[in-house]
């Protein structure tokens, strides 16, 4: 079994910075695919970015483009989102998934194991 713990959300403003983590513990996640989606008041989940098992290959939502970057350090067992430049839109709850068939996915259905998901608010 495989648990996930997000940290590192709070309140920010407008063109701030916060670094979110994934913490896994139980089975190592460091052959999975881990993902980041975020689900705002009234909204569906929606993809956020993910990495692959070695950090190969990454994908992100055109919303997130160039001012969020997700990496890995799999001796750690953790999985970060660094997300520069926030916008008020970018709140929401942000949650951290993993897929043990290691696929590249967008869809939320693909990932097996999440997390209870860490709130981020920006302020404008």
């Amino acid at each position: 079994q495989v648990q996930l713990v997000e940290s590192g959300g709070g309140l920010v403003q407008a063109g701030g910075s916060l670094r979110l983590s994934c913490a896994a513990s139980g089975r190592t996640v460091s052959s999975y695919t881990t993902g980041w989606f975020r689900q705002a008041p009234g909204k569906e989940r929606e993809f956020v970015a993910l990495i692959s098992w070695n950090g190969g290959s990454t994908a992100y939502a055109d919303s997130v483009k160039g001012r969020f970057t997700i990496s890995r350090d799999n001796a750690k067992n953790t999985v970060y989102l660094q997300m520069n430049s926030l916008k008020p839109e970018d709140t929401a709850v942000y949650y951290c998934a993993a897929d043990s068939q290691r696929r590249l996915s967008i869809r939320t259905s693909a990932y097996d194991y999440w997390g209870q998901g860490t709130q981020v608010t920006v302020s404008s």
